[in-house]
């Protein structure tokens, strides 16, 4: 997981190291210019860029490392201690996003509504079984709403999610007005003393206008408690920068990247962070209802440095 990136920042760090520490035998410290620096810091962006990490996140790393080398009188054998420590530190201040606690939202507004929105074939409604998953188990009840009535199977395919788990899927026919299906997905909750009311919604692209205001219809008309947008972490930074669109027009209250277990890049991560400055509910690393786990920044900050 995450070999792409992890070969390019331990790339970064010997290729900066290097450049920043050619001082002379007889010399025991040196002063380092921006110009010492320059080319292995353009080698740096486009091995970030490689990875999948957006160019955001690539400049912050460039002018971190300029303010912790440029105009410094450095020892030998102390370039590679101070890369490492200052790409640490970015790594860590990018995926400083606010932290989400649903189980708070979910106490506080019963029933609670959580739409998931994202781009066909980005696992939106395998992510929203997932969680359903989890929040049995955490002892909250749960009923799916089939609100993408667009796609071919869409509803049978969350039928079967909600047979595995034993969850109500509350439907119409297929290409019935999706805010109306969540509508009374969140009265029959009201009525039965539902927790959280998990609705599906039809995968979109930003650019499909009429999608995306019937999205925005959804959201007008059931003021959802939380919008969870899934990406797919293989299409790198197209997603993310797409992303916004969905931003700006409804909102996103947190994320969750799907195929993370299969993706060897793992840019896609820093991007979301720093792009959308969301919180992370969590990453898909396979299949099954409990492959969905809990982002700790620390632990791939670790993982992709060590």
């Amino acid at each position: 997981m995450f070999n792409i990136l992890k070969e390019k920042l331990n790339n970064v760090v010997r290729s900066v190291s290097k450049t920043a520490e050619k001082i002379p035998k007889k010399i025991t410290e040196k002063e380092i210019s921006e110009k010492d620096l320059s080319d292995a810091l353009d080698d740096l962006e486009l091995s970030l860029l490689q990875a999948d990490v957006a160019l955001e996140v690539s400049d912050k790393i460039k002018e971190d490392l300029k303010h912790a080398l440029v105009g410094k009188k450095v020892k030998r054998g102390q370039v590679k201690k101070i890369v490492e420590k200052t790409i640490r530190k970015s790594l860590l201040e990018i995926l400083d996003v606010p932290k989400m606690d649903i189980e708070k939202v979910i106490k506080d507004n019963k029933p609670c509504l959580i739409l998931f929105i994202g781009f066909n074939g980005s696992g939106k409604t395998t992510t929203l079984a997932k969680l359903g998953h989890r929040f049995q188990g955490k002892g909250y009840s749960c009923i799916f709403a089939a609100g993408d009535s667009f796609r071919a199977a869409a509803i049978e395919q969350l039928e079967e999610h909600g047979k595995n788990l034993g969850i109500k899927v509350i439907k119409h026919k297929r290409g019935a007005d999706s805010a109306a299906v969540i509508y009374d997905s969140m009265e029959h909750a009201k009525s039965k003393g539902i927790d959280v009311v998990l609705a599906d919604s039809a995968g979109r692209m930003h650019t499909d206008q009429n999608l995306m205001d019937e999205l925005k219809k959804i959201v007008r008309v059931n003021k959802p408690h939380l919008k969870i947008l899934v990406i797919d972490s293989l299409t790198g930074n197209d997603a993310v920068e797409q992303s916004r669109k969905f931003d700006e027009d409804i909102g996103i209250d947190g994320v969750v990247l799907t195929k993370v277990d299969v993706n060897k890049k793992g840019g896609a991560i820093l991007s979301a962070c720093k792009i959308l400055g969301k919180p992370i509910v969590g990453l898909g690393v396979g299949q099954e209802y409990d492959d969905l786990k809990e982002f700790d920044k620390e632990e791939f900050v670790k993982g992709v440095l060590e």
